[in-house]
């Protein structure tokens, strides 16, 4: 099946299927909305204290990450066993599809109700993906990781620039729509949430399931209690496999903190250009659709890019630009300067993202893939967790978002020195020599 190109563009029709709702929903319109129509303007009160729309975001964005971040190596870890990621992917997609979908009926003062549904379509989000980027070693052909890999995102820029498009002309003609600007934003998170449970149909007629490395006897199969226990028992044990993995361990250090930077960046910069910014909702949002078409040009270039000089050295690269975007979104005030800052973002997103998962799945063992995407799925979900809590912290303390986002920039320098550290040769023949002692 490696290699299977029908294969691979199911798989990567996920990537534009749920980029509809991590665009126009979770960074694009909901933010705004939230902060716009739901939260009242003085706040929210919580018992005796009183917090900010970017604040209680930042929370919520950390409260799914933490849902993710403890379920991922056990599901991962069964999921591997029982050859059924495609299945566990579907577990997660469809309640989040139905989540999102709700989150469209929210009106003003629904502050509770926007957080639980955003909750759970954020954990059915990003859990699929735990399960979707674990398909990437067993259906990339030999050397082909970086260029599959690549694909995916680019797929992902696509379809989620094109939906936002569509959501964008949506909003900004309204008027003509005889639609409230807060009703264009429903109908908008509507059809997005559409758009993923849609088009993820595609990935369930192409993509399929690679042979089980191990398969569990059938008189254990029908128990939950001995399903819960093996999965217990093959995190502890792929623990164990990861602490002997100099290298991947390593590499995995270095993701959290440079993911921590990446991942508040992504989920904060709406708030920051509403809130600190005060910029109207179609700078916003255009500003959005120059960096998913930037993004897809970003994420092929960084691709080629890591083919001439290596994984490695192509993540290190995205991530010196990253410092610099940061250091430049500190200082802006206008609506030009931040479109200039979403181009910056678009061109090191996606190659950012893209090759630090081609670069682990380099790393993997073959017959564990789900398992150890399960934990790379939680070292991601961990910088979720951390940085937008960070960020809600400093911007509640200080009142200021613009310290809390130059601190993003110490993950980012953090993350070059010790991915500095990491050698790929001796981490790829490290994880295909640990694969033999699973």
């Amino acid at each position: 099946m490696r290699g299977d190109g029908r294969v691979i563009f199911g798989w990567a029709m996920y990537d534009w299927a749920n980029s509809a709702y991590s665009t126009t929903i979770a960074v694009a319109i909901l933010p705004m909305y939230f902060a716009g129509v739901v939260v009242p303007p003085e706040g929210y009160r919580i018992g005796t204290t009183l917090f900010a729309a970017e604040t209680l975001w930042g929370f919520m964005v950390s409260a799914a990450a933490f849902i993710v971040f403890a379920l991922a190596p056990l599901l991962g870890a069964i999921a591997d066993y029982c050859a059924a990621k495609k299945k566990f992917l579907f577990a997660f997609c469809v309640p989040g599809v139905i989540a999102a979908l709700l989150l469209a009926t929210c009106g003003p003062g629904d502050v509770r109700l926007t957080i639980a549904l955003f909750v759970l379509s954020q954990v059915g989000f990003v859990g699929a993906n735990v399960f979707y980027d674990a398909f990437l070693p067993q259906i990339a052909g030999p050397g082909e990781t970086d260029r599959v890999s690549s694909k995916g995102f680019a797929y992902g820029y696509a379809g989620g620039g094109l939906q936002f498009a569509c959501a964008l002309g949506l909003i900004a003609g309204h008027d003509a729509l005889g639609l409230t600007e807060a009703g264009a934003a429903r109908l908008a998170m509507l059809t997005a949430a559409l758009w993923w449970g849609g088009f993820a149909l595609v990935t369930a007629r192409y993509l399929r399931e690679p042979a089980p490395g191990r398969s569990l006897p059938p008189a254990t199969t029908p128990s939950v209690a001995g399903y819960l226990s093996l999965g217990f028992a093959r995190v502890w044990h792929t623990l164990l496999q990861v602490g002997r993995l100099k290298h991947l361990a390593l590499f995995l250090l270095a993701f959290l903190f440079y993911s921590e930077g990446v991942q508040t960046v992504i989920q904060m910069a709406t708030m920051y250009g509403k809130q600190e910014l005060r910029l109207p909702a179609t700078t916003l949002m255009a500003t959005l659709l120059l960096v998913q078409v930037v993004g897809i040009f970003g994420a092929l270039l960084f691709g080629r890019i890591a083919g001439r000089i290596g994984a490695r050295r192509a993540v290190i690269l995205s991530l010196a630009v990253w410092c610099g975007v940061v250091l430049y979104a500190y200082f802006i005030r206008t609506a030009g300067a931040y479109f200039v800052l979403g181009a910056l973002v678009g061109l090191v997103l996606g190659g950012t993202q893209a090759i630090s998962r081609s670069l682990y799945a380099s790393m993997v063992p073959e017959d564990a893939p789900a398992e150890f995407f399960g934990f790379y799925s939680v070292v991601s979900k961990f910088s979720a967790v951390g940085g937008p809590f960070l960020f809600a912290l400093i911007r509640h303390w200080t009142g200021s978002s613009r310290q809390a986002l130059l601190a993003v920039i110490v993950f980012f320098v953090v993350g070059i020195l010790l991915l500095a550290l990491v050698d790929e040769r001796k981490a790829s023949g490290l994880g295909q020599a640990g694969s033999a002692g699973l």
